[in-house]
């Protein structure tokens, strides 16, 4: 008489089971993918900002007054346009020692992603030379 050993019991994945795990993983792996993209893609935006803002208060910084006729300059810092405009200003105080003030508007434009983009701060400034210095007695 010969004795049959049971089967022992298949241990294992199925094919069935391994794709179906092999689909989830794939999903889960292309939303990461996205996510991390899309956060490479705003650091870089908010660095370009950053150097946009930085050069617009470099510029403004190095005007300390405005001529009478105005102000116009241009200039470009690596891919970085930029712009100096003044007007009058209407809104100010007059006076024999208050200077006229000028409103001035520097603008910086680039290029990213194929987007042009711009920025732009305004300031008041002092007119130049119209201010007699007081003389000491």
């Amino acid at each position: 008489m010969s004795m049959r050993m049971p089967r022992a019991a298949q241990r294992g994945f199925s094919l069935l089971e391994i794709l179906v795990a092999f689909a989830i993983m794939a999903l889960a792996l292309g939303a990461l993918y996205r996510a991390t993209g899309g956060a490479v893609r705003n650091v870089g935006h908010i660095e370009a900002q950053q150097r946009a803002l930085s050069l617009l208060q470099s510029v403004l910084a190095g005007v300390d007054g405005v001529p009478e006729r105005g102000l116009v300059q241009d200039g470009q810092s690596q891919e970085l346009h930029w712009s100096l405009r003044s007007a009058p200003y209407a809104g100010g105080a007059s006076g024999p020692n208050v200077p006229p003030l000028h409103e001035v508007q520097a603008t910086v434009a680039w290029s990213e992603d194929g987007r042009d983009m711009q920025m732009q701060l305004t300031t008041l400034k002092p007119q130049l030379g119209t201010i007699t210095p007081r003389t000491q007695r």
